[in-house]
């Protein structure tokens, strides 16, 4: 299965994500890949990936190099990394096709792998464009607060285009809510809205959630594995539940 991890809001713990699930995949003996196509290249950065002087999703793009020079093989899992240089793949990817880019990269190598999970940039540009043509699936985080909730509405707009231009069997995995407070009155609120939404846009959101916690930036900062490191955390018991649910999806 090739996933994208989308929200164009940031803050939605969408990079958080893709390292959790893909870390997580890797653990359960699944052969994984992620794909950073942030320009910001956060999640690549979290895994000690080699950023500079190295080939990158940039590159890949813009077709100099091959899929395979552009993997690296890391203990967390493998990953064909980002760095700023893509900012400018907006700009310079304008020839006809090229929403296809990256679909026709990974055709070598996907069947190599369980699974492909994409983070994408907190935007709707060609970047995402090309990770939904590539995609089988889109997973949804987001948080519970009004303005991520109305972005999904626009990012559902997005995924009927490439539905109806690009890739007609794309579908949406479904929707995950991150930093979620289940004390809150507010929270449990807009969690239901967001369950409004999903089911007016054909999705569903999942039952597990994921909680806030320090030790996710300890974690990220340290370069070290959540499952590894943080056992005991809450946030991992998180992740763990919303593994088990996804994966229970797929049989």
């Amino acid at each position: 299965m090739i996933l994208s991890v989308a929200n164009q809001k940031g803050g939605v713990a969408k990079t958080t994500s893709t390292l959790a699930i893909a870390s997580r995949l890797k653990q359960e003996g699944y052969k994984v890949l992620a794909i950073d196509l942030d320009p910001q290249g956060n999640l690549s950065e979290s895994v000690d990936a080699k950023q500079i002087e190295v080939p990158t999703v940039y590159e890949l793009l813009k077709e100099e190099i091959t899929v395979r020079e552009a993997i690296q093989s890391l203990n967390f899992f493998d990953i064909i990394p980002s760095n700023i240089m893509l900012a400018g793949a907006e700009q310079e990817l304008s020839a006809t096709g090229k929403e296809y880019r990256l679909k026709e990269a990974l055709e070598s190598i996907s069947i190599e792998y369980d699974y492909i999970i994409i983070d994408t940039p907190p935007s709707l540009g060609i970047l995402t464009v090309n990770a939904f043509t590539a995609s089988d699936e889109i997973l949804i985080p987001t948080t519970p607060g009004i303005f991520a909730v109305n972005g999904i509405e626009q990012l559902n707009n997005t995924i009927k285009n490439v539905k109806k231009y690009c890739n007609q069997n794309l579908k949406i995995n479904g929707i995950l809510v991150t930093r979620f407070n289940p004390r809150a009155n507010i929270n449990k609120s807009i969690k239901e809205l967001t369950e409004n939404l999903a089911e007016h846009i054909g999705a569903k959101v999942y039952n597990s959630y994921i909680r806030n916690s320090v030790v996710i930036e300890e974690s990220q900062a340290n370069k070290i594995n959540l499952f590894e490191n943080y056992k005991s955390a809450t946030v991992t018991s998180d992740y763990s539940n919303f593994i088990n649910e996804f994966l229970g999806e797929q049989l």
